[in-house]
């Protein structure tokens, strides 16, 4: 939750994102969850080259994105909250399937309405279960992107497929974060089970009207722009939300747009020559270990790499022109930090002005 401060210029917290866009944060052995997370990936992804696949790309990867959540707690409390993740995403990703299903009825302009109006709320429930559960990484960004993802792309499994294909990749992950106490990722107090924090309903409430509330404006300015993947911009405008204040929601908008156009000429390289699917799996698996290396340390270093890791993983599923999906991918961020960085401002500004008034 974020508590109201003072709000400096917007110049100034700009400037204050750029002095820490080359700073790297201490290391702690990232190299140990980094790989523990890569190989929840890779096992899988392997499996899908040797049958022949590759189409469930994103099913699986987003069911091992559950290996993200609960690096450097204590082992036990990290198995109830990898269990919880590995719930929720698979639940995503078999919505994200019913819903690309059920679009197949439709005409192309009310799935997209569907698909954006769902991705909004499932941003809002996800951000509140996450927060109540306690879960690190805050917020909702793997949960709208299994959604809108799977539901944006042709149906490529039936839904009890894709259901055992995330609960099963998820299922993996959470065996591989056991296994990292003895590879060494452990937690000073890995004995101690902190109390779970304790929030109002009021605090919820907020929670979820925050996400989704961003997520639908930014939808909405994404489709209307004529642009391909309009999840694209819901997915930026709720990643500020994710910090802890006003300044660092900003910082991390900046932050977005710096780091997704940086990472959108590393994919343009990877895109620039043809490419068998084993070798992508092999880029996608690189790309998330190098991720999980830096995006602790900085923000915007990792987003050199996780763009290109998104975007290769839709390739996988999803094949689509380069040129288009890397100018989209840019404009679309472009729109929802805007529009994400707007709504935190402005929120910022009505609560001082309550302040005072009070």
């Amino acid at each position: 939750m974020t508590a109201p401060d003072p709000v400096p210029s917007l110049a100034g917290r700009v400037r204050t994102s750029a002095a820490r866009l080359l700073c790297l944060g201490p290391s702690r052995v990232d190299h140990i969850p980094a790989l523990r997370i890569a190989l929840g990936l890779a096992i899988p992804m392997t499996g899908l080259l040797l049958t022949d696949r590759i189409e469930w790309a994103m099913l699986i990867g987003f069911g091992a994105f559950t290996g993200i959540y609960s690096r450097y707690e204590p082992t036990r409390l990290r198995f109830r909250r990898q269990c919880a993740a590995g719930a929720m995403l698979t639940l995503c990703v078999t919505l994200g399937a019913t819903l690309a299903r059920l679009g197949e009825g439709m005409p192309a302009a009310l799935e997209s309405w569907v698909n954006l109006l769902v991705g909004a709320v499932i941003a809002g429930l996800a951000a509140v279960f996450v927060l109540s559960r306690g879960l690190k990484p805050g917020g909702a960004i793997f949960p709208l992107f299994a959604v809108a993802a799977i539901a944006s792309a042709p149906p490529s499994a039936p839904i009890g497929v894709a259901f055992l294909l995330a609960g099963g990749t998820a299922a993996l992950c959470v065996g591989l974060g056991l296994l990292g106490h003895w590879a060494g990722e452990r937690h000073p107090g890995a004995d101690v089970d902190p109390p779970r924090e304790q929030w109002t309903r009021g605090q919820l409430l907020d929670e979820f009207g925050s996400f989704t509330v961003a997520a639908a404006l930014a939808g909405v300015v994404g489709l209307l722009s004529g642009l391909p993947f309009p999840y694209w911009a819901q997915i930026a405008a709720i990643a500020p939300l994710t910090a802890p204040d006003r300044t660092l929601q900003v910082e991390r908008g900046v932050h977005r747009v710096v780091g997704t156009t940086a990472g959108i000429v590393t994919t343009a390289f990877l895109l620039s020559f043809p490419s068998e699917p084993w070798q992508l799996v092999v880029w996608v698996v690189v790309l998330q270990f190098l991720a999980e290396l830096f995006v602790l340390r900085n923000y915007s270093l990792a987003l050199l790499f996780i763009t290109p890791l998104a975007l290769l993983m839709v390739q996988l599923g999803h094949p689509q022109p380069a040129g288009p999906l890397l100018e989209a991918r840019v404009l679309e961020t472009a729109i929802g930090v805007v529009v994400g960085l707007a709504l935190v401002i402005g929120r910022s500004a009505w609560e001082q002005r309550r302040t005072v008034a009070a």
